[in-house]
């Protein structure tokens, strides 16, 4: 939690004007449905379980993301293998890149 807390005040300084959070795969999918995302970071896993469904939910409505990891991405599903990845930890510096990145990108 404390992480999340540090990640959304870094946003808030870089000027985001909506941060949304969620604790599982099944809030996040929800929040797909009722929101519309310019840019989303996936941590890989959320309460113990991975977060490939909101990934391809995210997909499907073309929104870039990023995973957020502490692990290798060796065990990555091939269909998000050409996802970036943000290994933790990871600075301010470095979450700005990827996602300037994301959102001057067209969507793959």
């Amino acid at each position: 939690m404390l992480v999340l807390m540090t990640i959304e005040t870094m946003l808030g300084q870089l000027g985001c004007e909506s941060v949304t959070s969620a604790a599982t795969s099944a809030q996040a999918i929800e929040l797909t449905k009722s929101q519309a995302f310019d840019v989303a970071m996936l941590d890989l896993n959320l309460n113990g379980r991975t977060s490939y469904a909101v990934a391809s939910a995210l997909d499907a409505l073309g929104v870039p993301f990023v995973f957020s990891t502490g692990c290798s991405s060796d065990g990555m599903r091939d269909d998000h293998r050409h996802r970036p990845v943000l290994r933790k930890p990871y600075g301010s510096n470095q979450m700005v890149s990827v996602l300037e990145g994301l959102l001057a990108s067209p969507v793959a």
